[in-house]
């Protein structure tokens, strides 16, 4: 059993760092971003080449600035991505990790309010967490009210209730870290990936 406050967010030092630690941590801190499995991509296949949109044009792009200074350019191969409607508050959630290649091993996860199924969006809200995965240490902005959307735009894809999400956006306020000393600018991002609302 975990050790967790009477809010039931796990005490501080209970949790060890590592993908399951910081995905029962980000599930217990960060309410309105519920995880419902956790996070992460499925190992691949030996030989089998990891891409973020199987038809391709999937990317994070992103300006980080604070503990760690990287300009992160991803493309559609070797990364992996995947989004799904959350629901407190309503909206999806993108989530990106680079599978092959160097650079720094973080996990981004991007809620972002009020979009809805297949609709454009302007000047939306958006919770921002960022793992890196090489320490285990969390940064949250832990609300949707430091980051921004510029707009997002939406394309159907061949498989039902998908569609091929694009974003772009900014950070006025960094991600703090959920545990000690910290923080995590993200200035901009633009991203695409798949969006399944079929998980509703």
């Amino acid at each position: 059993m975990i050790p967790r406050n009477y809010h039931g967010v796990p005490v501080a030092g209970s949790v060890r760092p590592g993908p399951r630690g910081a995905a029962l941590l980000i599930a217990a801190t960060l309410a309105h971003a519920t995880l419902a499995q956790p996070v992460g991509p499925p190992r691949p296949a030996r030989g089998v080449a990891t891409s973020c949109l199987a038809s391709g044009g999937g990317y994070l792009r992103a300006r980080i600035g604070g503990a760690l200074h990287a300009d992160i350019d991803w493309p559609n191969r070797g990364t992996w991505c995947a989004g799904e409607p959350q629901r407190d508050p309503a909206g999806v959630r993108v989530s990106f990790r680079r599978v092959s290649g160097r650079g720094p091993r973080l996990l981004f996860l991007f809620g972002l309010t009020g979009v809805r199924e297949g609709r454009p969006l302007r000047e939306g809200r958006v919770n921002l967490t960022v793992i890196d995965e090489s320490d285990g240490r969390i940064y949250g902005t832990l609300g949707d009210r430091r980051c921004t959307l510029d707009s997002l735009s939406q394309r159907r894809l061949p498989a039902a209730h998908t569609y091929r999400l694009e974003a772009r956006g900014f950070c006025t306020e960094p991600a703090r870290a959920v545990r000690g000393a910290g923080h995590l600018l993200v200035s901009r991002f633009d991203f695409a990936a798949p969006v399944s609302y079929a998980k509703r």
